[in-house]
């Protein structure tokens, strides 16, 4: 009963004891307990209630009572770290049971070889114990040694007898009550999951594990060991830093497992080391080799050293002892049979070349070239860096792009079964070296074209196809809508000159997570995009007039690729670190000159601004003609306010996350019937006061009727033709492309006041032709897509976007911070603009620092009456900037606008 309701199991246990039992039932109650204490509470009183049954067992004068809690007892020991004293519990236990009995001493016997890391004991063991359990018909007992073993094989690699077994297992427990049981099951058919490289489903199996647990008010670290290994592979090491440390602080509270406590030590120095935090890495992984070595656990240890090892190299301090260190790592993994081999041989061969030793760097990278024929995507592309690195090595060009090639094709079939955006994202961190090692080899050996091709390769592949699609899950719905009148209130209770509520956040954050947590479920619909960059298409889109600079970073420095009049150049510019630094003064002089009295720091602001333009375009600066420019800035530049630069000043610019996103968004046409947009959010300090004289420009009309769908977004039927881009049904030309043609802009719909709500500015939004926001965007540095802008009922965000079957056309967003990002993964961005543009959104102006409101009203008008003229919105923007006053807030309001895409 104490694995089907454990705390009832305590409580009945508690209560036989108080009724002065018979020796036998007492050593049952103590066990129970024992059994409770060991894996919910405290493991020093899990010892002393276990010892108690024991001799109260020999008092009973029952061998089969007594081999049962030596059993249990050695569980428990193991846990404590006291293996020697277990494994001798094990063997009294083993000869005192018989038939039956013993064969459940054995499967905890087999467990315990599996806490040990010592795998062909546990499957030796459990071999023994299953067909004596069958044929007992102990379905309960047998269900625990078929999920054993499965786990056992997924940690020596073999994913289909797990799937097996696990199968079984769970056909078992569906005829029994047990709860707790059940939940394991659930919890190890995710890491199944996982295993077989499936994260979206791991994701939602351990989470619903989570909740089953949570009915069961049972503690779950091992489920949080599991959730940590998928968060990592997911990209989130530090989310799964945070989780890791929180459960040692839980379990150290409890006085809880010591081997778990190892386990989450060596999890939380894996993650530490993920996102970049060597120290941490450092000091968790030595604590973690400790712990193991004490507790007899080679396999963990070994897998200890190796991170131990990974987080020295981190700090610099490769030498030839950490060669050898990682080499006999790596003989010790293959030995175990532990899937974590080929790491190690890719660490020793990585140091072993940082040093110059190439022969000994090549013996240990052909060992880990050996896992890129098979095995889950992360493992092959471990084998492919070991054969770039072989490649490099050995002075072949050739054959690094090849590898490189191979390499993050496998992380690109893996990425598109990811559905969310955010895990698309985070995941391309994964090939971020062998992306760098393929511009490295292109830049030593194929001239700008093939620099210009691998920079493509891996930069904003976010935006290469739309997220999937969130579900029409009541669940979600529910909870989104709940979120956004959370999230009103507490907005309120701020901007009222009041306190915020910690009650009313905390929900907002506890909201926050379960929105995220489903949407990470999402599985991937769209294959890989076997539309790969050309750059012949691309010089003929941009023709003789058009140029586009792409900033590439090799080793720390800027690279300009400027393409136009049929040729791809490159020049060198300045260091990325400098100009991140300007980039960061431009923001805070921008966010000075928003506010009056601060007029002194215009020249200061546009001073830095010349600097800036050194540092990232150099040279290439004198030779952009004199036609348009589009700039393709790397993720971690994405704050620079492009028209801040002398040379881009009076130019028609726009900016684009990839080169490839430009020619999509060149290529992409508008949607028939031009139906245009106007939404005025609540609280401006200029109360959105462009919106009704545009309104009035273009005889506006009130939005009718249209009932909502439960989502809020318009039924596909009835979105006036427009589908998400990259469909079949896109409305391009048979070749691709289609003739640039003004958007016809009809009566708009304006949304203000109570209108202004998220489901009907959804309804609106989908499939439209333009569309112009005017609403307080927030933008949320620590969960982008949280990133909003604030509706009549509450925050607009991301999120919902990705609802849309089809973004508007065209977007503006007149407000602070709309085109702020995060910059996760290996060159990705996430916020407000990225989420729109894989949509159907072919241009959006979005504004990248805090701005007087009072200069946006011009700006924007004077924008729309560009767009009515027929232009692009780069086009309108331009002229739009020279129209406004020459003062220092209208001068700076306009450098913070940027037109994305092409539209």
């Amino acid at each position: 009963m104490v694995f089907a309701a454990p705390n009832e199991a305590l409580t009945r246990a508690e209560e036989l004891l108080g009724a002065d039992p018979a020796p036998l039932h007492a050593s049952i109650a103590h066990q129970v307990i024992g059994i409770w204490q060991r894996d919910f509470g405290d493991t020093r009183q899990a010892l002393a209630h276990l010892r108690r049954a024991r001799d109260l067992a020999a008092r009973a004068d029952s061998a089969e009572r007594e081999a049962d809690v030596l059993a249990t007892l050695g569980v428990a020991l193991v846990h404590s770290g006291r293996t020697r004293e277990g494994l001798a519990a094990f063997e009294r236990g083993v000869a005192r049971g018989s038939g039956h009995t013993r064969a459940r001493v054995l499967y905890r016997r087999a467990y315990v070889w599996w806490v040990l890391g010592r795998h062909r004991e546990a499957l030796e063991d459990v071999r023994r114990a299953i067909p004596v359990l069958r044929q007992a018909d102990d379905v309960i007992w047998t269900a625990r040694a078929l999920t054993l073993r499965a786990t056992v094989h997924l940690a020596l690699g073999a994913v289909e007898r797990a799937d097996a077994d696990f199968t079984e297992a769970e056909a078992l427990w569906d005829t029994t009550g047990q709860e707790h049981d059940k939940a394991d099951a659930v919890e190890s058919r995710g890491l199944a999951a996982f295993r077989s490289g499936d994260v979206p489903t791991a994701l939602r199996l351990l989470d619903e594990a989570e909740e089953r647990y949570a009915k069961l008010g049972t503690p779950t670290f091992m489920l949080t060991i599991r959730r940590c290994e998928v968060l990592m592979a997911a990209g989130l090491a530090t989310e799964a830093l945070a989780e890791a440390d929180g459960a040692i602080a839980a379990l150290d509270g409890i006085g809880g497992q010591s081997t778990r406590k190892a386990e989450l030590l060596l999890i939380a120095a894996r993650a530490a080391r993920l996102a970049g935090e060597a120290q941490t890495a450092l000091a968790r992984a030595a604590v973690a080799v400790r712990l193991f070595a004490g507790q007899r656990r080679t396999w963990y240890e070994t897998h200890a050293r190796l991170v131990l090892i990974e987080a020295r190299v981190a700090t610099g301090h490769g030498s030839g002892r950490l060669v050898a260190d990682a080499a006999a790592v790596a003989e010790r993994l293959a030995a175990f049979g532990a899937p974590a081999a080929p790491e190690a041989s890719l660490l020793a061969g990585r140091i072993a070349l940082d040093l110059g030793w190439t022969a000994d760097a090549e013996r240990h990278l052909a060992v880990a070239a050996r896992s890129r024929h098979g095995g889950p995507p992360l493992a092959r592309m471990t084998g492919w860096a070991a054969q770039a690195l072989r490649a490099r090595a050995a002075g072949s060009a050739r054959g690094v792009l090849e590898a490189c090639r191979r390499g993050l094709d496998v992380l690109d079939d893996h990425r598109m079964t990811l559905g969310a955006s955010e895990l698309r994202a985070r995941a391309t961190a994964q090939g971020a070296e062998l992306a760098a090692l393929a511009q490295r080899a292109s830049l030593v050996s194929g001239g700008p074209r093939r620099l210009l091709v691998w920079s493509e390769r891996w930069r904003a592949t976010v935006l290469t196809a739309p997220p999937t699609r969130p579900p029409a899950d009541p669940v979600l719905l529910s909870t989104m809508t709940a979120f956004r009148e959370l999230a009103a209130r507490a907005d309120d209770a701020r901007t009222g000159g009041g306190r915020p509520v910690p009650a009313l956040e905390r929900e907002q954050r506890r909201l926050e997570r379960e929105i995220r947590s489903r949407t990470l479920h999402m599985r991937g619909e769209a294959p890989g995009d076997g539309d790969r960059f050309d750059v012949g298409r691309l010089l003929d889109r941009l023709g003789d007039d058009v140029r586009l600079v792409e900033l590439a970073v090799l080793d720390g420095r800027v690279h300009v690729l400027l393409c136009g009049q049929g040729r791809v150049r490159r020049f060198e510019a300045g260091l990325l670190a400098e100009a991140e630094a300007e980039a960061e003064h431009v923001q805070a002089g921008l966010r000075r000159l928003a506010h009056p009295g601060a007029e002194a720091r215009l020249p200061l602001v546009e001073a830095a601004g010349a600097r800036l333009q050194e540092l990232l375009l150099g040279p290439a600066a004198a030779h952009l003609g004199s036609g348009p420019v589009v700039v393709v800035p790397p993720g971690r530049l994405h704050r620079v306010p492009w028209a801040l630069l002398p040379v881009l000043r009076e130019r028609v610019l726009s900016v684009s996350p990839s080169a490839s996103s430009w020619l999509r968004a060149r290529e992409t046409a508008p949607p028939p019937g031009g139906r245009q947009v106007l939404v005025r959010g609540p609280g401006l300090a200029s109360d959105g006061a462009e919106v009704p004289e545009l309104a009035d420009r273009h005889g506006a009309r009130r939005p009718t009727g249209t009932v909502a769908r439960d989502d809020g977004v318009r039924d596909a039927g009835t979105r006036g033709g427009g589908v998400r881009d990259g469909g079949a049904d896109d409305g391009r030309g048979a070749g691709g492309g289609v003739p640039r043609e003004p958007v016809r802009v009809g009566r708009p719909t304006v949304l203000e006041g109570d209108e202004a709500r998220v489901p009907r500015v959804l309804r609106e939004l989908d499939g439209a032709a333009s569309a112009h926001i005017a609403a307080h965007g927030t933008f949320r540095a620590d969960s982008p897509l949280f990133s909003s802008l604030r509706m009549a009922d509450g925050p607009l965000i991301v999120h919902d976007f990705e609802r849309l079957d089809r973004s508007p056309y065209r977007i503006i967003l007149s407000c602070c911070d709309t085109a702020r990002f995060a910059s996760v993964g290996a060159d990705e961005l996430l916020g407000l603009v990225t989420a729109l543009l894989p949509l159907g959104t072919a241009g959006v102006v979005a504004c990248c620092a805090p701005v007087n409101d009072a200069a946006v009203v011009p700006l924007m008008l004077a924008l729309h009456k560009g767009l009515d003229a027929g232009l692009s919105l780069a086009e309108a923007l331009r002229d739009a900037r020279a129209a406004l006053p020459g003062d220092a807030a209208h001068q700076a309001t306009g450098w913070a606008f940027s037109a994305f895409g092409a539209a």
